[in-house]
C-alpha cells in the first residue's frame, strides 16, 4: 500500500492522478479463514485493524451484507465525547476519543477530527446536580470536563439564547477535547489498512445461516457461499438479534430507528457540538456549512432507516427555541439508523453461548463516538478469548447477575 502524503499529491498531479491505487481490494472470499467478522461498519473493521496490529492476526475476512459503511456508520451525527458517568462507561469512552486524536496518523487517512468542544447544556435544577456530579465522576477518571456557567456558554455560542421560552439555560457540562469527525473516512481509513495488512473486506455478501459443531462455531452460510472459521465475531448493530438467532441464542436488547437531519448550507456560526437533554435537540455545523442536527428513537421497534415527521418535528421546535436564527432554514435531508438498546443502555462485549463467537453490540445512540475504543477491546477478547479491562463490565453475564451498567439514568440520555 503505497502511504499517502503531500509529496504523493504533487506527483500524482504530475501525471494527471492517474497513479492511485485502490484503497482497498474486493477478493473472492477464500475457505477458511482464522476470523470472520460479520459487520463491515466501524465497530468490524476497528475491530479486524486492532486484531492485526495488537495481535498479529491477519487472517480474517470481514463480511457485509450490503456496502462498506453503509449501515450506521455513515447515518449519525458524528459526535466524540467520553464524559459518562459510570466508570466502565467512561473508560471506553475516553480510549476511544483519546485514539480518534491519532487515528489520522496511525492510518495514514485524514479521518478530519475536530476537538471543537461538546457541551451538554443544563436546563433544569436537576440537570445542574447530575452534570455536576458527573463532572466530580470525571475528574476521579481521569476525563477532563467541567461545569460551566451560563455566560460561558454564551461566549462559546454567541446564536444561543439562554432565556428560552420553555426552559432557560442554566450552565452546561463541558468537554473541551471532544469533538467531531467524519464517518465515512473513519471507515474507509480503517478499510484501507486491514487491507494492506492481507484481511479481506467482502461485500454484498449476506450471512444466511450460521454452522456449528460440538457446540461451536464452524462457519457461515452466505449469498457468495460457505465460509469456513476458527472464530466469528458478530458486530451488526441493528441486526444483531437477528444474528444471534441464527446462532442458537436471544439477546437482551431491541432494534429501533434513530433519526438524524441536516439543514441546507450555511455561513460558519457555530464551531462547537450543542446538546440539550431537556428539549432534546442537538446540533453541530459541517465542514460544508451544514447544521447537522439529531433526533429521538421511534417509539416502537422496526428495522426502517427512514425518517419521521413527529420526530423531525418535535427537534427542530427545541432547536428553534436555543438558537432562534436557525428558524428559516431549509431542511436538506432526512434519514433513520437502525440502533440496537439493551435494558441499561450500555453496550455487550462479550462471548457468547455459541463456543468461539463473540458479539459487540447494543451501543445503541453511542455508536460512532465508540469505534476505536470498542474495535480495541472486541480485538482483545476476539484474540484471546476473555474480555481485557475495557470489556470486562460489559458482558451479556451482568442481565442476569444485575450488574447494570445504567448510563440512561446516570446521563438522562444514552446520546
Amino acid at each position: 500500500m503505497k502511504r499517502y502524503s503531500a509529496f504523493a499529491i504533487a506527483r500524482e498531479a504530475a501525471r494527471y492522478h492517474e497513479g492511485w491505487e485502490r484503497a482497498w481490494t474486493s477478493p473472492t472470499p477464500k475457505k477458511k479463514y482464522d476470523v470472520v467478522i460479520v459487520g463491515a461498519g466501524g465497530h468490524g473493521l476497528s475491530t479486524a485493524y486492532y486484531l492485526g496490529k495488537n495481535f498479529g492476526i491477519t487472517n480474517v475476512a470481514i463480511i457485509e451484507k450490503g456496502w462498506l459503511g453503509g449501515g450506521n456508520t455513515g447515518r449519525n451525527t458524528t459526535i466524540i465525547r467520553s464524559n459518562y458517568l459510570q466508570d466502565p462507561s467512561a473508560a471506553i469512552y475516553e480510549k476511544a476519543r483519546s485514539l480518534y486524536e491519532t487515528m489520522s496518523q496511525d492510518l495514514n487517512y485524514n479521518v478530519m477530527f475536530s476537538p471543537r468542544g461538546v457541551m451538554m447544556l443544563a436546563q433544569t435544577q436537576a440537570e445542574i446536580r447530575g452534570y455536576e456530579r458527573t463532572a466530580h465522576a470525571n475528574a476521579l477518571q481521569g476525563v477532563k470536563t467541567e461545569f460551566i456557567s451560563p455566560a460561558k456558554v454564551k461566549e462559546l455560542v454567541p446564536i444561543i439564547n439562554l432565556d428560552g421560552p420553555r426552559y432557560p439555560v442554566l450552565g452546561a457540562l463541558w468537554q473541551e477535547r471532544a469533538g467531531t469527525a467524519r464517518h465515512d473516512a473513519v471507515a474507509w481509513g480503517y478499510a484501507r489498512a486491514c487491507s494492506a495488512m492481507g484481511m479481506d473486506i467482502i461485500q454484498k455478501c449476506e450471512v444466511t445461516g450460521v454452522r456449528q459443531e460440538g457446540g461451536n462455531v464452524k462457519g457461515v452460510s452466505t449469498t457468495k457461499g460457505e465460509i469456513d472459521c476458527d472464530k466469528m465475531a458478530i458486530v451488526v448493530a441493528g441486526n444483531s438479534g437477528s444474528l444471534a438467532e441464527m446462532g442458537g441464542f436471544r439477546l437482551p436488547m431491541e432494534s429501533v430507528a434513530l433519526q438524524a437531519l441536516v439543514s441546507e448550507p450555511i455561513k460558519p456560526c457555530m464551531d462547537v457540538v450543542v446538546m440539550a437533554n431537556t428539549v432534546h435537540g442537538y446540533m453541530s455545523q459541517s465542514d460544508k456549512g451544514e447544521m447537522v442536527i439529531g433526533g429521538g428513537t421511534d417509539g416502537f421497534n422496526n428495522y426502517t432507516q427512514r425518517g419521521s415527521f413527529h420526530h423531525v418535528e418535535e427537534t427542530v421546535r427545541a432547536l428553534v427555541e436555543t438558537f432562534p436564527i436557525v428558524s428559516r432554514l431549509k431542511m436538506l435531508r432526512q434519514w433513520g439508523g437502525i440502533v440496537d438498546v439493551t435494558g441499561d443502555r450500555s453496550p455487550i462485549i462479550s462471548k457468547t453461548p455459541l463456543g468461539n463467537t463473540f458479539i459487540n453490540a447494543g451501543w445503541g445512540t453511542g455508536g460512532f463516538k465508540s469505534i476505536p475504543g470498542s474495535g480495541w477491546a472486541m480485538a482483545e477478547l476476539v484474540a484471546k478469548g476473555e474480555p481485557g479491562p475495557l470489556a470486562a463490565e460489559f458482558g451479556m453475564d451482568r442481565f442476569t447477575e444485575g450488574r447494570f451498567i445504567d448510563e440512561s439514568v446516570a446521563a438522562g440520555v444514552a446520546h
